[in-house]
């Protein structure tokens, strides 16, 4: 979805846009993820020009499924996202960078490819801004790190694979550590 600055009044500019599932499956495959998209989503969101450039506030809500990490059902999520972005403009931020380069040189340890003051700046060629890889990183950086259907998921049985949640299976789950194996045979006299 493009949005030309031109279109951007005075007052800002109110954005209530249907997005398409498969922006929601670019961005997870992008990812090496186990979620899937199921829906697209409504964006809603305000632009407003300040000194330059641009004011992005954002939120909707993303339908996707991915696997229990536990017991592998399939589970269903609904994953909030909001942000708020500083749009600037590729050249206008190149002589910002120019003027205040400072002494890093890109190569040492410690080296940084933005300042803390930066980190929410996202430049866009000055005349257009494409929210498409915005809302991608977007929901990307909004997915869980591990899924549970539940949190008293009680997961697989390691020995024999049965669902826990569904019965016990009476196998001994202590499973002994192989690097130990050969020591179970010593007898001690």
């Amino acid at each position: 979805m493009l949005v030309k600055i031109e279109e951007i009044q005075e007052g800002g500019l109110e954005l209530n846009e249907a997005m398409p599932a498969a922006l929601v499956e670019k961005a997870v495959a992008e990812a090496t993820t186990d979620f899937f998209a199921e829906r697209g989503f409504t964006l809603k969101a305000r632009l407003t020009k300040v000194s330059g450039g641009v004011l992005l506030s954002g939120k909707f809500t993303v339908g996707v499924r991915a696997p229990c990490k536990r017991c592998v059902d399939e589970v269903h999520l609904e994953v909030p996202v909001e942000f708020t972005l500083n749009l600037v403009p590729r050249q206008r931020r190149a002589e910002e960078e120019a003027q205040g380069g400072g002494d890093d040189d890109g190569r040492s340890a410690r080296a940084g490819t933005f300042t803390l003051d930066g980190a929410n700046d996202e430049p866009f060629d000055g005349k257009r801004i494409d929210l498409d890889p915005i809302l991608r990183e977007q929901i990307l950086l909004a997915l869980p790190v591990s899924v549970v259907c539940r949190e008293e998921c009680k997961g697989l049985c390691p020995v024999c694979g049965q669902d826990l949640n569904e019965r016990e299976c009476g196998c001994e789950r202590r499973v002994p550590d192989p690097r130990f194996a050969a020591l179970k045979d010593i007898k001690l006299s």
